[in-house]
Formats: C-alpha cells, structure tokens, sequence
C-alpha cells in the first residue's frame, strides 16, 4: 500500500477512535465528575501506552520530541476537560463539528505561517468554515447554552494546538505517546486534588460508567497511535484534514444511541464543516 494512502487510512480510522472515545467521554460525565474521567481516561492510556512501547521494542524518545509530547498533553488535557463538560451540559451533534473544525484550522494555519499564503481552494475553505460554524450554531434548539458552545470554541483551539505539538514528534509512537500520557495523568490528578473530587464516593455504585472511562482511554490512545502515523507517514495537513472528521463519528453515534435529531440547518452545518475541514487542510 502507497505510503500516502497508509497514512490517510490512519488518520480516518483516527477520526472513528477519537469520535467513539469523544462520545463515551461525554457520557461518562454525565455520571461522574470530569476530570474524574479525565484522570481515569489517561491512566489507563498511559498503562496502555507503555504496554505497547515495551512490546513494540521503541527506545525512550529523543528529548525533542518527549518535549513536544508533553507539550501536547497539556493542551490536550484542557482540551478534552472542556470537550467532555460541553457534551455533557449540550447538543453533541452541535458541540462535537465546532470543536471538530477548529482542530483543523490551526494546524494549517500554522502551516500557512511558515509555508506561505494558501492557494484560492484552501482560502474557500476557512470562509465555508465561518459558514459551518454560523450552521450548527443557529440549530441549537436552546440545550446547548452560551456557555456550552464557549467550551466547545476552547476545546477546539486547545486540540488544534495539541494536533501542532504532536506533529512535531519525528520518531515513535507509543513512547512519545507514554510521556504525553504521564504528563496528562499528572495535571488532571493535581486538579482532582485540588478541587477535593470525592472520587470513592463519585465511583460508587457507577461500575458501568467507570467501565466506560476505561474504554475511553483505550480509544484515546488507539486513536493518537493512529494519529501520529498518519503524521510521520503523510505530513501534519494530511493527519488533520481527515483526523478532524472525527465529529462525524461522534454526530452519528449520538443520533443512533441518543436520538438526538438532526435538523436540516444543522445537518447542513455539519456537512460543511466536514468539507471545509478537507479544504482547508487536504487542499493543494
């Protein structure tokens, strides 16, 4: 299989992971404090990504690339913290293609900044990406508030900063993964302390939730792993115009599990957040 077409069927099947883990994320903190799921969520990747890294034989990653890693992880923290919070107070099939098209567009810009300007495609692209965001935003029914769509913005930025920082890991995967990992389980368990989460007292009586977080972080990290080959196999555009598809999975999840409807305004959101993701990343 060509590298390119390797690399673009691992960052779509990215795109499911993360939509499948985004989605149970934000189920389990409808029943369990946030960073509660956080925290849970990135023990066991970090149990998960040191596994791999062992089985797979990768040495310790280049300090460069663990700085990177660990830079990552703390955009992503927060990101995920927000994501999570907004899909439990909101819409998911509102929340999820905001968050979805701001992680695209800042790794490209990024690109732009040190690639030059963008041809007229990709220009297209960031006015359709207005165009979604005014879509999905004026669908809302009136469950998803101002204050679920501004963590929804934040998450968004805070991805699209995370997709940077992980793209610049030029060697390994579940090794840079480990550290980002440990970087994240310690910041969300310092926050836990901090805010005094009872979690004995939250897991109580929630074996099903706790079964979900722990799924959660073993399609978060399946999903990075994915990620990151898609990166170092096709380039960072590459990895984030098919990686930020990842709402989609999460829209349809939603509707199947959750019945959540989808109107003909919204619909039309999400399909063209979904086309300007793909232009303004995958565009030449």
């Amino acid at each position: 299989m060509p590298a390119d077409l390797l690399a673009a069927a691992s960052a779509l099947v990215a795109a499911v992971l993360w939509g499948a883990g985004d989605f149970g994320g934000g189920m389990a903190a409808k029943r369990l404090p946030v960073f509660v799921v956080l925290f849970g969520a990135q023990v066991i990747g970090l149990a998960g990504a040191v596994a791999a890294a062992l089985l797979a034989g990768e040495a310790l990653p280049a300090p460069g690339d663990a700085a990177w890693a660990a830079a990552g992880a703390v955009f992503g923290s927060v990101g995920l913290a927000g994501l999570y919070r907004a899909l439990a107070d909101g819409r998911m099939a509102i929340v999820a293609p905001i968050t979805g098209l701001l992680a695209a567009i800042i790794p490209v810009g990024v690109g732009f900044a040190t690639a030059g300007v963008p041809g007229p495609v990709r220009l297209a692209g960031f006015g359709l990406a207005l165009v979604a965001i005014v879509l999905v935003s004026i669908a809302d029914d009136g469950t998803t508030g101002r204050g679920g769509l501004a963590l929804a913005v934040g998450a968004g930025v805070a991805f699209g900063l995370y997709s940077t920082c992980v793209g610049q890991v030029e060697q390994g995967v579940f090794g840079p993964l480990a550290v980002a990992r440990a970087t994240s389980s310690v910041l969300t368990l310092l926050v836990v302390v901090a805010l005094r989460t009872p979690v004995p007292t939250a897991l109580r009586g929630q074996r099903a939730a706790g079964g979900l977080v722990a799924l959660v972080g073993v399609l978060d990290l399946a999903g990075n792993a994915m990620f990151l080959l898609a990166a170092q196999g096709g380039g960072l555009a590459l990895a984030a115009a098919l990686g930020s598809l990842y709402p989609v999975a999460t829209v349809v999840l939603a509707a199947l599990i959750l019945r959540e409807p989808l109107g003909r305004v919204h619909g039309a959101g999400v399909v063209a957040a979904a086309i300007a993701a793909l232009l303004v990343t995958g565009a030449g």
